[in-house]
């Protein structure tokens, strides 16, 4: 690894760590942060590849069935799931 590279670790680490910290004092819960986390991470991956739920999930590692039934767990429960939720919609 470049020393950059470990630089760069160093840094996403501890902005990690002051969200946490942040996320503690307003007293949001793990379920919560979890929860936000996961739906932020998967829509962001999701939107990088198109909408493409394939691509997505071989990007994220799971399952395409376990990506949609996500997609569409978070589309249930109110998430904003914005231009990724018309073409999830789509392929229904």
């Amino acid at each position: 690894m470049s020393d950059t590279a470990g630089k760069s670790q160093v840094r996403l680490k501890d902005r990690l760590e002051a969200l946490c910290l942040e996320m503690i004092d307003k007293g949001i819960l793990l379920p919560e942060a979890v929860e936000q986390f996961e739906r932020c991470f998967i829509l962001e991956v999701v939107r990088r590849n198109d909408g493409n739920l394939l691509r997505a999930s071989e990007r994220l590692r799971i399952h395409r069935n376990t990506l949609s039934k996500r997609l569409s767990y978070m589309s249930y429960t109110g998430a904003d799931t914005g231009a990724v939720s018309s073409k999830f919609k789509k392929r229904s």
